[in-house]
């Protein structure tokens, strides 16, 4: 199985094909998973994995290595583009989430006041006011919505929620509109010999009526990109991501292949 930890809270920087030179924050365990989802797809491997023993970091511990790395970097004369909330697991699950927004905003603003803040997370906790509201705050509220088809989504997405639907959620993305930037991930293959495609016609034309729906900033359209704890998906090619940004593009949608 794939597994590929971050194993501390702040992490990097490192290069990003969508955000640039992107320190990471993890506020996920630093040995361990915790996610809502189970995506098939995920570096960090699976949740069967556990959790790990350090537990989630503390707020003000956070605060403190931010700080700690984000000064570092201002006396080397080091560049940032973007602090990235991301890491072993769902950002939004971290029980002071808001909070760490507001400490990683006053200190992106003592330090790098022209680096954006984002955030990538899964739609799963966007029910949950305190984290909308924390969202609002970023520059970059990434939001994922892999299918619009309620049986791919849970093929390629597993959520640990049997209440979590493609409908319920593109009904909570609506929230964000023309603020929030939806990602979609787009692979084909099998898992326990079922067929995975979110490349379909049908597929396709079932994101575009969401995107409608959801009036998104923008779309970010991307495939794999390292090796997946199912071994038996394929990356979509460059090419093919450009023809279905084309007809993402014609339904007035701005988007973005990566």
């Amino acid at each position: 199985m794939q597994t590929i930890l971050f194993h501390s809270t702040i992490f990097g920087p490192i290069h990003s094909r969508r955000l640039g030179v992107s320190l990471g924050v993890n506020l996920m365990p630093a040995d361990g998973k915790i996610c809502s989802f189970d995506c098939l797809y995920c570096e960090a491997g699976f949740n069967a994995q556990g959790a790990g023993k350090k537990g989630l970091p503390g707020r003000s511990e956070t605060a403190a290595q931010l700080e700690a790395k984000l000064a570092d970097m201002k006396s080397k004369g080091e560049t940032l583009d973007v602090i990235t909330f991301s890491g072993n697991g769902e950002p939004t699950l971290h029980p002071d989430f808001e909070g760490v927004v507001d400490d990683t905003i006053r200190l992106r603003d003592k330090y790098f006041p022209d680096a954006k803040i984002s955030v990538l997370t899964n739609s799963t906790r966007i029910g949950d006011e305190s984290v909308v509201r924390a969202l609002r705050r970023v520059d970059n509220n990434i939001l994922k919505l892999d299918s619009a088809i309620e049986e791919t989504m849970k093929i390629i997405d597993r959520p640990n929620d049997p209440g979590f639907t493609a409908a319920g959620v593109i009904q909570q993305l609506k929230k964000f509109e023309g603020t929030g930037i939806i990602q979609t991930m787009f692979l084909r293959g099998t898992h326990d010999g079922v067929n995975i495609d979110n490349t379909t016609d049908a597929e396709v034309e079932a994101l575009i009526e969401a995107y409608k729906e959801i009036k998104p900033k923008e779309v970010m359209i991307y495939s794999l990109d390292r090796p997946t704890p199912e071994r038996n998906l394929r990356k979509v090619e460059r090419e093919e991501l450009e023809r279905i940004a084309t007809r993402i593009r014609e339904a007035g949608i701005e988007v973005q292949p990566f």
